[in-house]
């Protein structure tokens, strides 16, 4: 074979093997409520594969256009093209929400979504290229509070998540309230964030023996790709202005991806 045919067929089979995979819709039914809609993003083939349940921040899952907002277009990306089938469900639509980073009364709380994410989980368990003793969990800020109570208080019915990994959730309310993960778990914090501050979650994962990452210089965002740092109002802050800062700290970005890809691998 000809060295320049054998460099465009291995060119070639990179550019499918990283094809972004297509979200497709959803609806997940939940027991006390209005089904979920959600997005469901899987790898080419019939599995079955291990599989992720991951929880939008207060922004909600889709940017403007309408497309998955880009922090969890490239979660997805990463998480299917290492072998995962993610599942984004939707926990505002239903309940007539949007974006709630600048209301106080935002419409849902932690623990309501957190059985949001086992409904996912149990969606995701009744599927057949799914398998079912590798579901993991991931959540961002708003989400990644729900995450907490769907560790330790909301269990799915079908089969329990296998690991978790929390990004910059808000930790006070969960702090002094026996909040012990059943399974593996992580935070990854940015010790910079004035929107979630990470002292709450100290204490927690202190109080719980939980591994904590604490990345100096982040703030909130900071794995969300091409985000330069920036302030907006938000219905809390660390300083009680109502401002907070948000962006990508590309060092911090680049290692949770690997503990968090590797904690998932290991499920």
């Amino acid at each position: 074979m000809m060295a320049g045919m054998r460099i465009a067929i291995i060119l070639l089979s990179l550019i499918v093997g990283f094809a972004p995979a297509r979200a497709e819709p959803v609806s997940i039914a939940r027991g006390d409520g209005p089904a979920l809609t959600g997005e469901l993003l899987k790898p080419q083939g019939a599995g079955p594969f291990p599989a992720i349940v991951a929880l939008h921040g207060c922004g909600g899952l889709r940017a403007a256009d309408g497309r998955l907002a880009r922090r969890h277009r490239d979660w997805a990306k990463r998480l299917v093209g290492a072998g995962f089938a993610v599942l984004f469900p939707d926990s505002f639509s239903a309940r007539g929400l949007s974006d709630v980073c600048s209301t106080r009364e935002r419409g849902v709380n932690a623990r309501q979504r957190a059985r949001d994410a086992a409904a996912a989980a149990d969606f995701l368990a009744a599927q057949d290229f799914v398998d079912k003793r590798r579901i993991g969990l991931i959540g961002w800020s708003h989400g990644g509070s729900a995450a907490l109570a769907a560790t330790a208080f909301e269990r799915p019915v079908v089969t329990d998540y296998k690991a978790a990994a929390i990004f910059y959730p808000g930790c006070r309310g969960f702090v002094g309230r026996g909040w012990t993960p059943r399974m593996k778990t992580i935070l990854l914090h940015g010790v910079a964030d004035d929107w979630t501050p990470i002292e709450p979650c100290e204490q927690l994962a202190g109080e719980a023996g939980v591994e904590i990452v604490r990345y100096a210089d982040a703030h909130h965002g900071f794995d969300t790709p091409g985000v330069a740092l920036r302030t907006r109002h938000a219905a809390y802050s660390k300083r009680g202005d109502g401002v907070v800062t948000f962006g990508t700290n590309e060092p911090a970005r680049a290692d949770a991806i690997a503990r968090v890809m590797s904690l998932l691998r290991g499920m």
